[in-house]
Order: structure tokens, then sequence, then C-alpha cells
């Protein structure tokens, strides 16, 4: 049967992206448009009707993974969870993330995306708003959940957020790379440590600028 226009374009868009993915993580600044659309069966044409510019597919790219890290959570973590529970729910989801099959491709595509951003102030503002609505998401699994006897607001869910990722990236960096071996309960016991009022009740956090890491 034949694609529809718009099944075609969302073929090219996801050709586009792990190619883009794979170069990426390979050679990170250094990486050629031209390159990434020959892997994908495409020309540059197609990358900039999809994406606008380089920039703009490496900032989907990010925005991509971790949408789906995101749904993940969203489905894995139970409703009827509290606070402490959905935290340490969250933690042991990202740490069986860290033996998938693409955790030192992703851990190199984070490290690439970091070289990126340090040498391009663009790239970095575009990567930091994409990660920051992103990151919006994972407050919202936390917002509303009850914690002594209250429900958490936005907020506190924000901060937790914040928080609770930037754990999560360098204990899982530490496992992908081998320098650790934490399993799921030292992740979910570090984890649940950071619901406490010194988090939730701190100062609010700026946008972060951090890329996430494998899994998570």
């Amino acid at each position: 049967m034949r694609m529809t226009r718009g099944q075609t374009k969302e073929r090219n868009r996801r050709a586009l992206l792990e190619a883009a993915r794979e170069v990426l993580a390979r050679d990170g600044h250094r990486a050629r448009l031209e390159e990434i659309a020959d892997r994908a069966g495409l020309t540059t044409g197609a990358v900039y009707s999809l994406f606008g510019s380089k920039d703009g597919l490496v900032t989907a790219l990010v925005a991509e993974h971790l949408r789906g890290d995101y749904e993940e959570a969203e489905r894995e973590v139970g409703a009827d969870l509290d606070l402490v529970g959905a935290v340490g729910a969250f933690a042991r989801l990202y740490r069986r993330g860290c033996r998938g099959p693409r955790a030192r491709s992703d851990l190199a595509l984070q490290a690439a995306l970091m070289d990126m951003a340090l040498r391009d102030e663009a790239l970095r503002s575009r990567l930091a708003d994409s990660i920051a609505a992103q990151e919006e998401r994972l407050a919202a699994l936390f917002a509303g959940r009850d914690h002594g006897g209250a429900p958490v607001g936005a907020d506190r869910a924000r901060r937790l957020a914040t928080a609770l990722r930037a754990l999560l990236v360098g204990m899982g960096q530490g496992v992908v790379l081998g320098l650790t071996r934490a399993d799921e309960r030292f992740f979910a016991d570090a984890a649940r440590a950071l619901v406490c009022d010194a988090v939730l009740e701190g100062p609010g956090p700026g946008v972060s600028a951090g890329v996430r890491g494998p899994g998570g």
C-alpha cells in the first residue's frame, strides 16, 4: 500500500533522527549533515525541510530521547503510589535502563551533545529549553501525590524532579562506565532520600542545561 504524504514525512523524520543518533554519538561536533542525510537515505534538503537546521535536528533528537523515557515512566510508575513510592519506582526503572542494549551508545551520545553545547551557545540554549520542557513531565509525574498526608504541589515537584534527574544521571553514568555496581535498591534508596524538606522547600531551580544520561 502506498504511504500517505504524512506517513512518508514521519518515516523520513525517524530515519534522520536515528542516523543523527549514530553519527553524533561517534563524531560529536565534527558530525557532517551530509553523512547523516546519506545514512538515512535522504538529502540534506530533507533535514532543512523537517528540522530547519542541524541544530534543529539535534534538539529534536534530545527531545525524542527524553520523551520516550518519560512516556515509559508514566506507564510504569503506578498512579496509586505516594511520592516516596513513585520516586523509588522511577529510580528502579532508570537503573534498569542502564543495562539496556543502548546504554553505552546513549552515554556516547550524551558526551557528544555536551561537547557540542559547550562549543555553541545558541545550541546550548535550545537544548536547555528542550530539556526543561521535558523535565516538566517528570515533575507532573510526582505532582499531586501524597506526602505526609497532603498532595505535593507543582513547585515542590519541580524541585524534586531537578534534583532527582541530576542524581540519576550521575549514578547512571557510573554504572555504564563500570565505576559502580550500585543496584536497583541502592538507586531507589538514594532517590528516596531526596524526598525531604531541604529539597522540596528549597529555592527554585534554574533551567538546567544538562543532557539526559542513558535510560533516563
